[in-house]
């Protein structure tokens, strides 16, 4: 990676300050995916800014209100919002409304499946659609607080209070339920399918060895771990909540199990958001002092893409390819960094 290989020896961080491509949100951003090469700014209230390298952006309206829930697979973009509708977004700005709750009650998670399945919840139950199929729902036990679909198979994970409940919309067999008290929010499946992954209300992880549903706690968080992202091949899971970025080992067949997590990054601010490079080992990291920094996880070398003394940061992504990387803070105030 050219950057990091500009850097060498040098005792001080290197950086790419001005290199960065300032884009006009013109409001709070709350997340950033890309469609394509195109960065979408997904704001607080009602709209997104869809932005590109040369500096270029437009204003597409998705709700009526809030927008609570963003997803992508890379060709679209998938949102939920107070409205009670589920909308979908393409890279040329062109939106189409995917389903709306009978009741408009918020739709407040959203997942997509490699198929086309859409997942999204609304108070205790999930739906799931899938193409040239009929609408499914699933009701659990209280208020959903994640939805994740795996990476193989048509398998939902419906994080929940006091566990997670895998659902199989394809079969009629009951749902498997993963228990552990407490509130449990966002959700992810491990790369090779073997973990599932959720983060509580407190601040902790808690994981689940898929095979044998053996648990795996990951605490000593100072504060909600509200972004964490799997390195490149699922080696380790990046995560948000402290002064440092913590990364948790995957890689073996027991997890993090009796494992010491890495730190990489330390600042003097808490990490609000972690991205993983989809090709190489490296993570950039955003931090509630509005730093944005790139590290190379091999041996913790750090890029300086955006000062301190900002709005902390709440939307971090890479593109596909790993050229691009967008970052946004909770005023709105957002770039693109070329790679």
């Amino acid at each position: 990676m050219s950057a990091f290989d500009a850097a060498g020896e040098a005792a001080s961080i290197a950086s790419v300050t001005d290199r960065v491509v300032a884009i006009a949100t013109g409001g709070a951003v709350t997340a950033v995916h890309f469609l394509g090469d195109t960065a979408v700014f997904v704001g607080a209230e009602e709209n997104a800014v869809l932005a590109t390298l040369d500096g270029e952006s437009s204003t597409v309206a998705l709700h009526g209100g809030a927008v609570l829930s963003a997803v992508t697979d890379g060709k679209r973009l998938v949102t939920g919002g107070d409205d009670g509708k589920v909308v979908q977004l393409d890279a040329s700005g062109k939106t189409d409304v995917l389903a709306t709750d009978a009741k408009r009650r918020w739709v407040d998670n959203v997942a997509l499946h490699p198929d086309g399945a859409v997942a999204w919840s609304v108070g205790k139950i999930a739906y799931v659609r899938a193409p040239k199929a009929e609408e499914k729902f699933f009701e659990v036990p209280s208020t959903v607080g994640g939805l994740a679909f795996a990476p193989k198979g048509m398998r939902l994970a419906i994080a929940h209070y006091n566990g997670v409940t895998l659902w199989f919309p394809n079969m009629a067999a009951n749902a498997e339920f993963l228990e552990w008290a407490g509130s449990h929010l966002g959700v992810m499946f491990s790369p090779d399918n073997r973990f599932l992954v959720t983060a509580m209300h407190e601040p902790a992880l808690h994981g689940w060895r898929l095979a044998d549903s053996r648990h795996m706690r990951m605490t000593g968080y100072p504060g909600r771990v509200r972004s964490m992202g799997w390195t490149t091949g699922g080696k380790g899971l990046a995560t948000a909540g402290a002064d440092a970025v913590i990364i948790w080992p995957f890689a073996s067949k027991d997890g993090p199990m009796g494992k010491e997590p890495a730190m990489l990054a330390p600042l003097q601010a808490r990490v609000s958001m972690v991205a993983c490079h989809p090709k190489n080992d490296i993570l950039a990291s955003g931090y509630t002092d509005g730093t944005v920094l790139m590290v190379r996880l091999t041996d913790g070398a750090e890029i300086l893409v955006r000062r301190n003394g900002a709005a902390p940061i709440s939307a971090l992504a890479w593109n596909a390819k790993g050229t691009l990387l967008a970052f946004a803070d909770e005023e709105g105030a957002a770039g693109l960094l070329p790679l």
